[in-house]
């Protein structure tokens, strides 16, 4: 890693402060030991909530709540449930387009948004459904279509819809309109192929990025940003990424090499086969990343040897509060406004940041800073008059 930070892209959000979100293992993802099924780590809506509190009282501003085709919840109804027991949390909330008609999606999302009173963002997913394959700029122009649908059921009074795969007439919106206002809740996104970075850079608000290093980071981003700003628009940029934080350098290390004692190579790439993003160009890229280390560290403090038993995010920053803390420091220096963090077990890595890193964070919601949660909005389920 040089010590020069590349440069930032134009961004929406100027200022430092960041959003720092954690991670409830919905998806069958919580470990002690990485590849080792541990029955108290089941997720359940007891272990996965418990999560999503521990997060609250902690001060996180968001959390992910991720969508698979395993033994786990369901992002949409989980996160109306819990956030009956957190306080002021956002969550973000998985949502594969396709799998809801367009409007009924925009009205469970809307739904959900009053529920939790507009702490709520969305990460927009385009992988195939469950149980079905569609060649990629097929499965992508159905994603552009169900968002643009999404987005007008929000924000215009009738929908008037023909495209390729939806037709659709609503002489109103009414059953859609959200909590949140100035366009609705945030959309987050990921993807590295040209189709994903294209429909991000059209549509979306956040482009999440999975752990590469700084340079291929930093290209990324300039890439989406000079899209965004073919469509006269500016995003927000985000790094999904694990963490490994103790109070030296060499703990952390011993940490993380702990996580993967017990892993069998054989089992580790079965279970990076169970995600419907196994064979991503994301995954596939810091797949490449890792056989070129030496010892998996892709960059300094950056650790890839969780991606040998997990798909989509598969590295770590790795090292004491201050190294950790500075890393972050140098992804903000590259306009970097939106973190999702992680760490095995989930609990207890969530405590570790929590007390050695967070505090020193200067953070924000990106819904709140963006004027989409504003205070006591008029809704139809607010104060609009009834019809």
């Amino acid at each position: 890693m040089s010590d020069a930070i590349p440069s930032a892209p134009t961004i929406r959000t100027n200022e430092s402060s960041v959003e720092v979100a954690w991670f409830s293992a919905l998806c069958s993802d919580d470990y002690e030991f990485l590849g080792v099924p541990d029955g108290d780590l089941r997720s359940s809506f007891a272990h996965c909530s418990s999560l999503v509190q521990r997060a609250d009282a902690l001060g996180y501003q968001n959390i992910l709540l991720p969508s698979s085709w395993q033994v786990g919840q369901e992002p949409l109804p989980f996160a109306a449930a819990a956030g009956q027991v957190t306080k002021q949390i956002n969550q973000l909330v998985a949502v594969r387009m396709g799998e809801i008609h367009p409007p009924m999606l925009a009205r469970h999302i809307s739904t959900l948004d009053h529920i939790l009173k507009g702490r709520l963002t969305v990460n927009i997913i385009s992988s195939d459904l469950p149980g079905m394959r569609m060649e990629s700029a097929h499965r992508y122009n159905r994603s552009r279509e169900a968002l643009e649908i999404l987005k007008q059921c929000w924000t215009q009074p009738e929908v008037h819809y023909d495209g390729e795969f939806y037709t659709v007439d609503l002489e109103t919106t009414d059953p859609a309109k959200p909590y949140q206002q100035n366009g609705g809740p945030l959309l987050y996104f990921g993807g590295i192929s040209p189709d994903a970075v294209q429909l991000c850079a059209d549509h979306c608000d956040v482009f999440l990025m999975w752990p590469e290093t700084e340079d291929r980071l930093s290209e990324s981003m300039h890439n989406v940003a000079t899209l965004a700003s073919e469509s006269r628009r500016t995003i927000d940029y985000g790094l999904r990424i694990h963490v490994v934080v103790r109070e030296t350098e060499s703990e952390a290390r011993d940490a993380a090499r702990r996580l993967m004692s017990r892993l069998d190579a054989t089992k580790g790439e079965e279970i990076k086969a169970r995600a419907q993003d196994n064979q991503s160009a994301g995954v596939l890229r810091q797949d490449a990343l890792r056989e070129q280390s030496d010892d998996d560290y892709i960059e300094e403090f950056v650790w890839s040897g969780i991606g040998r038993a997990r798909s989509g995010c598969g590295s770590a920053i790795v090292g004491d509060p201050d190294q950790v803390y500075a890393k972050i420091q140098r992804y903000i220096s590259m306009g970097i406004r939106a973190f999702i963090f992680s760490g095995y077990p989930h609990h207890d890595e969530c405590d570790l940041f929590g007390r050695y890193v967070l505090p020193r964070l200067e953070m924000c919601k990106l819904n709140e800073k963006q004027g989409r949660n504003a205070p006591e909005p008029v809704t139809p389920l607010t104060t609009m008059p009834r019809i």
